[in-house]
């Protein structure tokens, strides 16, 4: 089962000065989304600060999500933890709450073995009826997923596909030749979406989608129509701001930049904190001089 093709965006959370969620500026980056080609919504994921919030948050906000999405496009709640029945819980509170499918997160901190990744997964997927899609992101997590433990989760029914975040080609090349085509890889790093689909990923879970979603969208669908000289031009456009939007931990620079770019997204949650003037500076020159030149 495929959840989605496309661009899903890992969307921020806006936060109130106090620390509250800011539900009306959710309410317009939701909106934003909808109307700009955005093919899903991956809320209360790593650019959501999930990490800031309870479990009654993530449910709230994946709640507020699928009701003002109203089937529009699938709504993807993050919900991993490195306590299993924990992430069962989690899991379950995000499916009541309309999800259509999970992102689940490898554990991190006290880790695990494969065999261990491997109970952990399954566990979860056997107490959930919805799709699961794999997150990998050592760089984050110290945890890696084995090729070989993707292909023995890609065997259980309802985990469907992988978020590949650990920027290395020969890894998603590996996982594919286990795999075969039937089991969905979405990219994680913004800056290798087209070379990830050369082998045959099916699109992104975006951090820079939140900024420019339409171009994130036309840029997988260009490569699926065939037209891959556009679409690696759009890549290879998004370059700079990419590498930018990563100089200091995701989502910092991104809410920075949705300032810049007049879409006040709210504020952060500690140990979360502002970007830095240079890292300002930096992005509003970015964004200011983006010519797309290669398209």
């Amino acid at each position: 089962m495929t959840v989605f093709t496309g661009s899903g965006v890992a969307i921020v959370t806006p936060f109130l000065e106090n620390g509250d969620i800011d539900y009306k500026s959710f309410e317009k980056l939701i909106d934003f989304h909808l109307e700009n080609k955005t093919d899903a919504l991956v809320v209360a994921g790593t650019t959501g600060e999930a990490s800031t919030m309870t479990d009654e948050e993530q449910r709230d906000v994946v709640k507020f999500a699928v009701n003002r999405v109203n089937g529009r496009v699938p709504v993807i709640a993050g919900a991993g933890s490195n306590n299993t029945d924990h992430g069962i819980n989690l899991s379950q509170m995000c499916e009541e709450a309309g999800a259509d499918a999970l992102l689940q997160v490898t554990p991190y901190y006290n880790k695990t073995s494969q065999r261990g990744l491997y109970e952990h997964f399954k566990k979860i997927a056997e107490n959930v009826n919805i799709p699961i899609i794999l997150y990998a992101v050592p760089g984050r997590t110290a945890m890696p997923i084995a090729p070989e433990t993707v292909y023995k989760l890609s065997k259980l029914p309802n985990v469907v596909g992988l978020k590949d975040a650990t920027g290395d080609l020969s890894y998603a090349a590996k996982v594919r030749s286990l795999v075969g085509f039937d089991f969905d890889i979405y990219s994680g790093n913004d800056d290798i979406t087209i070379p990830l689909m050369s082998l045959g990923a099916k699109g992104v879970i975006s951090v820079i989608a939140n900024l420019y979603p339409e171009r994130v969208h036309n840029m997988v669908y260009d490569f699926l129509n065939g037209d891959t000289k556009k679409a690696c031009g759009t890549q290879v456009a998004l370059k700079e701001l990419n590498d930018a939007l990563f100089v200091e931990p995701n989502p910092i620079p991104v809410k920075a930049a949705l300032k810049i770019m007049g879409m006040d997204d709210g504020y952060l949650r500690l140990p979360l904190f502002e970007a830095s003037d240079e890292t300002k500076n930096r992005l509003e020159e970015i964004i200011g001089e983006l010519k797309w030149k290669y398209l």
